[in-house]
């Protein structure tokens, strides 16, 4: 069962119903239906169905989830949506996966704390939740586990570097939700070094960074949720940073909405009525899903890491590139919407499959890569890796 039918839901359904032999029967569910038959009627597959549902009615999707009794829920609904999503699941003894962490609607803020609590839940439950099953996070901490599985006896640096060198034509657009994107980056940069969590101003940090086949682009420090599970997850780590490319028209056009009040989440009365100026802002913005056509260029989003084996300095970059094209002549969807609904696929087949098992709440690189990894590349993420010996560490 897939909750959400935006640019990511419609990937995330494509590629579930072209592997019929793990994905038997499928429910697409949104809260416009319209939307899930569009998608569904682009598929083309008797084995898609679709619903209408509201994920913040957790009475109402419990009785879906019972009515329709799926191995597996893939959330790729709002981030807003997680927990009412993870209780319906409970609920209904249910596994779970998503893309992305919770955050609350009234604070431009996200951490696993209010996930990682239904640990117990899910356990006594004997189900199990995956967390963060996008590109990033996602495929970044399935990056991370096999280059800690393959590479390294112990990894001390990592950088986690996005870039979207592509060119949609619009003048100002959002490659996901408008309002999760806008969130994101307008909040205050974090990074993790020596044990301890450093916090910048809001893009405060930034240098160029060359990309495979792209060149040299400049990239912004963030704050992103993988940072969190995998400084825990891997505790050898002594610097953990996340970096994202932006284009300097889009960084004046965003500096221009902020100073203006626009991308305020604090309510505000316009003509007798309650709204949040982000949320009008969002509705006015091309719709992510709508960018795929015409898109050109590409995405490339990797772990560079260096750290230890054998008693020498190691470093190993593993990554990928997706061109725009290529996603929308597949499925008709952008990369940046491709690369975060393929994973969540291969999330969802590795739990059906039984690749990955366990009981309570798990973030991805507590996982074996090796058959996750094998996938990317059997299903339109192939990855490269460059590996460079350097001189013995000194002591």
């Amino acid at each position: 069962m897939i909750i959400g039918a935006g640019g990511v839901g419609a990937v995330v359904a494509h590629k579930c119903a072209s592997v019929p032999e793990v994905f038997e029967d499928i429910l697409l569910a949104s809260r416009t239906k319209e939307k899930c038959d569009k998608i569904a009627a682009a598929i083309g597959k008797p084995n898609l169905h679709t619903a209408q549902i509201d994920a913040d009615d957790v009475p109402a999707l419990t009785a879906l989830i019972s009515e329709y009794k799926p191995e597996i829920v893939i959330n790729v609904a709002l981030p807003y949506q997680d927990l009412h999503i993870m209780d319906a699941c409970l609920a209904t003894r249910t596994n779970y996966l998503d893309t992305a962490n919770y955050e609350p609607r009234d604070k431009a803020k996200f951490e696993y704390s209010w996930q990682w609590a239904y640990q117990d839940r899910f356990k006594e439950a004997g189900i199990m939740a995956v967390l963060g099953c996008g590109f990033d996070p996602g495929v970044s901490g399935v990056y991370t586990a096999y280059a800690a599985k393959h590479h390294f006896d112990e990894m001390h640096y990592l950088d986690i570097v996005d870039c979207n060198a592509g060119d949609h034509g619009k003048a100002f657009a959002t490659n996901f939700n408008p309002e999760i994107n806008i969130r994101e980056i307008t909040q205050h940069g974090r990074y993790y070094e020596n044990g301890k969590w450093v916090e910048t101003e809001p893009m405060e940090i930034h240098k160029p960074i060359s990309y495979p086949n792209i060149g040299e682009r400049e990239s912004y420090l963030l704050y992103h949720e993988e940072l969190e599970s995998l400084t825990k997850n891997f505790p050898t780590i002594r610097r953990a940073r996340f970096w994202m490319t932006f284009g300097q028209k889009y960084i004046n056009v965003l500096n221009v909405l902020q100073e203006v009040g626009m991308t305020s989440i604090k309510p505000i009365m316009y003509e007798g009525k309650e709204i949040v100026p982000l949320q009008f802002l969002k509705a006015v913005l091309p719709e992510p899903s709508t960018l795929g056509e015409n898109y050109k260029g590409e995405t490339s989003i990797g772990c560079q890491i260096r750290g230890i084996k054998d008693g020498k300095d190691r470093t190993c970059y593993i990554w990928n590139n997706c061109k725009h094209a290529e996603a929308y002549k597949e499925v008709g969807a952008q990369a940046v919407s491709y690369t975060t609904g393929v994973p969540a696929m291969i999330g969802a087949k590795m739990v059906m499959t039984g690749k990955w098992g366990g009981k309570g709440v798990f973030n991805v690189e507590e996982f074996d890569p090796d058959p996750f990894m094998d996938d990317l590349n059997r299903y339109g993420l192939p990855w490269n890796e460059q590996i460079d010996e350097a001189l013995p560490v000194e002591q």
